[in-house]
């Protein structure tokens, strides 16, 4: 495999651990990035970016990284209080009256962002193409019944967390998400990509697909026993109302259409520039102050949904002792994306991580590609 890019001296050692993850782990497209202390010390890629092999995985190649783009929108959220349009601890209704209806009128920002919200899943069956029409879908999650009474447990919301958290944005701020987007954070930081695949700085986009052979796991995986045991459950509703919601992610419908907790196309690059930011001494994007309450511990338990010990900050997962969910420290946080894709911020090593792929093992955590990436750049550092 021939690897592109760039090793700071001292971290050339980073160059073999990603040509592992071609050579062992079955990787065909994928980029990696970190940025220490504000520099740049290593952009890598290689491979190909669609299934045909003619294109060329590039350092500005976008794919879709699933949930890693739960922690860009949180930080949308967080600069919108930053600039005094959004207060976390008033209840949602208060900028978007419809969403109290169904039992939700109690329902604050920060329990949406933390995951304690209980609006998991569209209770009832929704038509497939709802959530290619941004609209509809905010108008479906305020009719949303909770699952349980809010505030009650930690239960991660896969996709309705994007409808509810971005809606709340939107009302609050009164503009459109993608311009919040574009104006706070990816015109600042010039970068690469964003929600969706289209209208960004590169116009280049991976293929995803699946691994052809899985991944060792680095932890049980208890949520597709779940599935397999109650198809009508929190769990598999979550994941699959509606079906579209797992399937079509290389079409031109998902592809150009706004569902910010899981359609996020971006480079490794980007992820490291936002984390990197995030971990500095004086972030650019938000006021320190705010961002070390946010990023501290806001839930913990045993999730209803992910059906682990996870904990969360304010739209973020923090570090863990488990080595699919450590971010360098105690201190670090971020978000892993279903197949693999990971951006971590561990502002104790200023340290920002990046790890793109197209190709999806069956982890909704790290896998042994990013977490070979992470152990090799830390011995480095």
């Amino acid at each position: 495999m021939d690897i592109q890019g760039y090793c700071a001296p001292g971290f050339e050692a980073l160059y073999d651990a990603f040509a592992t993850n071609f050579r062992d782990y079955g990787d065909v497209g994928a980029s990696f990035c970190a940025v220490h202390q504000g520099e740049v010390v290593a952009s890598l890629w290689a491979g190909s970016a669609d299934r045909a092999g003619t294109r060329a995985f590039e350092e500005d190649t976008l794919a879709n990284v699933f949930s890693s783009s739960k922690g860009v929108l949180a930080l949308i959220a967080l600069q919108q209080v930053a600039a005094g349009n959004l207060d976390l601890d008033l209840p949602v209704a208060h900028y978007w009256p419809e969403f109290a209806a169904a039992g939700k009128s109690g329902i604050t920002g920060r329990q949406l962002l933390c995951h304690r919200a209980g609006v998991i899943a569209f209770r009832e069956r929704v038509k497939d193409d709802l959530i290619y029409d941004w609209p509809a879908a905010l108008e479906q999650v305020a009719a949303t019944e909770p699952w349980w009474q809010p505030g009650s447990q930690q239960g991660y919301a896969p996709f309705l967390y994007g409808w509810t958290v971005g809606g709340l944005i939107e009302k609050a701020s009164g503009q459109p998400l993608m311009s919040l987007y574009r104006a706070g954070i990816a015109d600042p930081l010039e970068l690469d990509g964003g929600f969706g695949a289209v209208g960004h700085r590169s116009t280049e986009i991976a293929d995803v697909g699946p691994l052809k052979k899985p991944l060792p796991e680095l932890r049980d995986n208890a949520i597709g026993r779940s599935i397999k045991e109650d198809r009508q459950g929190p769990v598999a509703t979550a994941f699959t109302n509606p079906v579209s919601l797992m399937m079509g992610t290389n079409g031109e419908q998902w592809r150009s259409a706004l569902i910010p907790a899981a359609n996020g196309h971006f480079s490794a690059r980007d992820l490291a520039t936002v984390y990197g930011d995030l971990a500095a001494e004086a972030p650019r994007l938000l006021p320190q102050a705010l961002l070390r309450e946010a990023t501290a511990e806001q839930s913990r338990g045993q999730d209803a949904i992910l059906q682990a010990d996870v904990a969360f900050g304010c739209g973020f997962l923090k570090s863990a002792v488990a080595e699919d969910l450590h971010f360098g420290s105690e201190a670090g946080f971020g978000h892993p994306g279903a197949g693999g894709s990971v951006g971590f911020a561990d502002p104790r090593a200023e340290l920002g991580f990046g790890y793109v792929t197209s190709r999806m093992g069956q982890s909704l955590f790290m896998d042994q590609r990013a977490v070979g990436l992470k152990n090799c750049l830390y011995s480095l550092l």
